[in-house]
């Protein structure tokens, strides 16, 4: 098996190719740019959800329904009347940007180990299969006809 600490360069490399390509392709790349878009009215939606006490760190469903609720005729009402979503509330402030790439050059490492780790443990395994496979000198010969005995004809 190859140690991990033999292959820390490539974990390293590896990490930063990705982290690297993932930026660019986030930046360049326009996937997500119809995901998000301006709430209608937004100063009046973001008044009314501070004055609802919506605090950070938790994630709001709505319309809200218990699992015994949800078939009955008053829930179904509300989730075909609308707006049916997610409320994801972050704490207040500018984003910490910092942070989140850290967080994502972090996962990235975390990754890299473990693919390091599963490849030097898969060609280590191959390397004992290899061994113990017996080599084409040491196997019968056999015949080159399809009868296995004389060739036809003779």
């Amino acid at each position: 098996m190859v140690p991990i600490t033999a292959l820390w360069l490539p974990i390293l490399l590896s990490a930063v190719i990705v982290f690297v390509a993932s930026s660019i392709i986030h930046m360049v790349l326009p996937i997500h740019k119809s995901d998000y878009r301006k709430l209608p009215e937004e100063d009046r939606v973001l008044d009314a959800i501070r004055a609802a006490g919506v605090t950070p760190g938790r994630i709001y469903h709505f319309p809200y329904t218990t699992h015994k609720e949800m078939k009955s005729p008053e829930a179904v009402e509300r989730f075909k009347r609308g707006p049916v979503g997610l409320l994801t509330v972050i704490p207040s402030g500018p984003p910490a940007m910092g942070k989140y790439l850290g967080q994502w050059f972090l996962y990235c490492l975390v990754i890299g180990v473990f693919v390091a780790y599963l490849t030097g443990l898969s060609t280590w395994r191959f390397s004992v299969w290899r061994a113990r496979r017996p080599s084409s000198d040491t196997l019968p010969h056999r015949s080159k006809t399809r009868s296995g005995g004389a060739s036809r004809g003779a």
